[in-house]
């Protein structure tokens, strides 16, 4: 095996597995997020969670297609980023009058947590009816501006590789966006008067009532930083691949296994959680003979695609990394909530 061998095997690495993994594995991070905020400060799997980034990303890209027939656009960068903090607000007034409607009656009758869950499920089914409604049931496309930073033309040309390496612009805003939305996210938990009172409404609801903490104002917040990270998350897994609303009812699965083998209750383990699921979706769904007609010799090389399960099984991966998890570790990597 030659140096170019090694270095093209590696690119191939990279362009197919890498970045793609790595992007999605922010996308899942940021949705996880979401439901393990509620989870945390609310107390219950909000299962509507995927038809919350739906809709969030619905009315991001009806805002996006107005602004391109008005001719307003970025330039390079994709006009959803304009689009974004009203898709935010909309989708904030949309959870705050479920809450207001639905979930308060039952929080003021201090109902186990499993009928906020089979509630969360009417209203997955009314948001997923709404969103289908409004934009209809097929694929949307939305992104403009470039399309990639680098092609794999340009770096094949540069490099003098046989493989090329792309970046998507969609790639590159999506892990940029994540981290300063995570950095965001805790600093406002940790450094706010909020987020105090919020990571302290979570620990014990009784003694925070008692410290004077306004619990209807705890819950307000906690749905719009989940308005504002499904919202965002929705529309960069949008920008990166396409939008259908049947396709973020299907994200459910790996974003509440990132969440739960991450630990439940605990905002860095949706964090890692997001990324396991991710790279392990990718790794075991990808094609490797590509990579290895690069590093076996010649007698070697396979014939076959070297792919452990079709694309079309990706998520039964999720599944199966939630259930081993639960079987082993019900509290998740960072030990989270359990109860």
């Amino acid at each position: 095996m030659s140096v170019m061998d090694l270095l093209n095997a590696l690119t191939a690495f990279a362009n197919f597995v890498l970045i793609p993994a790595t992007a999605y594995g922010a996308q899942l991070a940021l949705g996880a997020l979401g439901v393990t905020l509620v989870y945390g400060v609310l107390r219950f799997s909000n299962v509507a969670h995927g038809d919350t980034m739906a809709f969030g990303t619905m009315v991001t890209i009806l805002l996006t297609w107005a602004l391109q027939e008005s001719g307003v656009t970025l330039g390079s960068l994709p006009t959803a980023l304009l689009a974004l903090p009203a898709g935010i607000v909309v989708t904030a007034a949309l959870v705050l009058g479920t809450d207001r409607l639905v979930y308060r009656f039952y929080r003021a009758r201090r109902v186990r947590p499993v009928v906020f869950v089979i509630v969360s499920v009417g209203v997955m089914f009314v948001m997923n009816g709404l969103v289908r409604f409004i934009i209809g049931p097929g694929d949307q496309r939305f992104a403009d501006g470039e399309r990639f930073i680098v092609s794999a033309r340009e770096f094949r040309d540069w490099s003098g590789l046989r493989e090329g390496l792309a970046l998507k612009t969609s790639q590159a805003i999506t892990v940029v966006t994540a981290i300063l939305v995570v950095v965001l996210l805790f600093w406002f938990l940790k450094r706010t008067r909020m987020g105090k009172s919020m990571r302290a409404y979570s620990d014990n609801e009784d003694l925070a009532l008692l410290s004077g903490i306004d619990p209807n104002r705890v819950v307000a917040v906690t749905w719009i930083i989940l308005a504002a990270l499904a919202t965002v998350a929705g529309v960069l897994y949008g920008l990166d691949k396409s939008f259908k609303p049947f396709t973020y009812f299907q994200l459910l699965l790996p974003i509440f296994a990132s969440a739960i083998v991450g630990g439940l209750g605990s905002p860095p383990g949706a964090i890692a959680g997001g990324f396991l699921i991710a790279f392990s979706e990718v790794t075991v769904t990808y094609a490797w003979k590509k990579v290895l007609v690069y590093l076996l010799p010649d007698p070697l090389e396979p014939t076959a695609l070297v792919q452990l399960l079709s694309t079309d099984y990706k998520f039964a991966v999720s599944f199966l990394i939630l259930t081993a998890v639960l079987l082993i570790r019900p509290t998740g990597i960072f030990a989270g909530r359990a109860e």
